[in-house]
Formats: C-alpha cells, structure tokens, sequence
C-alpha cells in the first residue's frame, strides 16, 4: 500500500509551530508534558496530536521546524552575495544570529535527545558544505590564499562538528553562537590574502 500523501500544515498548524518553536527555543522541550504544551498554548491535545503522533516526535518536527526556517534566512541572507569573504561573513553571522536565540536549556535536550540532536547535525553538515563551496569559490576568484581549500574545508567541517557534538562548548564553555563567530573570524583571517 503506498504512503498517504502529506498533507500541508493548516495556517493553524504553522502558527502553532511557531508558538512551540518560540517556547522550545527559550525554555527547552524535555521537561514538557503534552499536558502542559497544551495548556501552555492553550491548546488541545488532540490538536497537539494533529502535529505528530508522540511527545518526541512532536520534539523532532519543532527542533526540524527551527533548522529549516534558520537555514532558508540565511540562504534569503546571502542571496546575491558574490564575494566569498562576505558570503562566509554572512553566512555564519547568521547562524550565530540563528543560534543565539536557542536557550542552554534547548541546546541541553538537544544534546541529549538523539532524534533531535539529529536535525542539528544534518543542518551542520550542510552548513559545511556550503562553507567548502564558499571557500572553493573564494580561491576560483582569487579572494582567498591558494591554500590547500579541500583542506581547509574538511577542517572547518570538523570545527563545525565539535560545534554542534558540544566538544567545543564544554571544552572551553562558549555557546555554539560564539563558537560559529569565532569559525568566521578564523576563516577569514586564515583565508584573506
């Protein structure tokens, strides 16, 4: 029997995802109840149910929700940039903007919830990528030394993955905001000629 096809969010359903993105963002989600999500947005759980089947689902589709909608601002961010220095300036500037909204206690459960901590780590993964195709392209341009730029980028993917595992975090106790700002500055400096 094939998949049901997915049906698009109702605008009740986006709001509601943004409500619940806010209050994730700011207090975490592990500690939530679906009884208190409910009660918190003034909601029904069946309503809350409509969004995902479970209280961990419900989790993954939130924290998924957060990344997407981070991910195509900065894209709409450096849409038209041509210069790599400002496209990797712009770049992770918005992801540190991104990031700072999310509160210890959210990168806490993220974390701790694998499911969840997943979303992160896809998002991460295509933030390298976009910063090797940014480097490449620095280099192609003439903007960037002539360093060895898979090199670099294969490096920055893995600052990117100490960001995002909480290695750097707890290491040398910054947040991944401070952590993505002080990537930029690095690559920057180490890049320019």
């Amino acid at each position: 029997m094939p998949p049901e096809p997915r049906r698009r969010p109702t605008a009740r359903q986006r709001a509601l995802l943004g409500d619940l993105e806010a209050l994730f963002l700011a207090e975490g989600f592990a500690d939530f109840t679906l009884d208190d999500l409910a009660g918190r947005l003034r909601c029904s759980k069946s309503t809350l149910y409509a969004l995902a089947p479970s209280k961990e689902q419900l989790a993954v589709k939130v924290v998924t929700h957060f990344f997407r909608g981070a991910g195509a601002r900065i894209e709409e961010r450096i849409a038209g940039i041509d210069d790599a220095r400002k496209l990797i300036g712009e770049y992770l500037a918005g992801v540190a903007e991104h990031l700072n909204r999310a509160s210890p206690s959210f990168m806490r459960d993220l974390a701790e919830f694998g499911p969840a901590r997943e979303a992160y780590q896809v998002n991460s993964r295509f933030a390298a990528q976009r910063l090797r195709q940014f480097i490449d392209k620095g280099v192609a341009d003439g903007v960037f030394r002539d360093v060895h730029a898979r090199l670099v980028a294969e490096m920055t993917g893995l600052i990117i993955e100490g960001i995002q595992t909480g290695v750097l975090g707890q290491r040398i106790d910054v947040s991944d905001a401070e952590a993505f700002t002080a990537l930029g500055e690095l690559l920057l400096g180490g890049l320019n000629k």
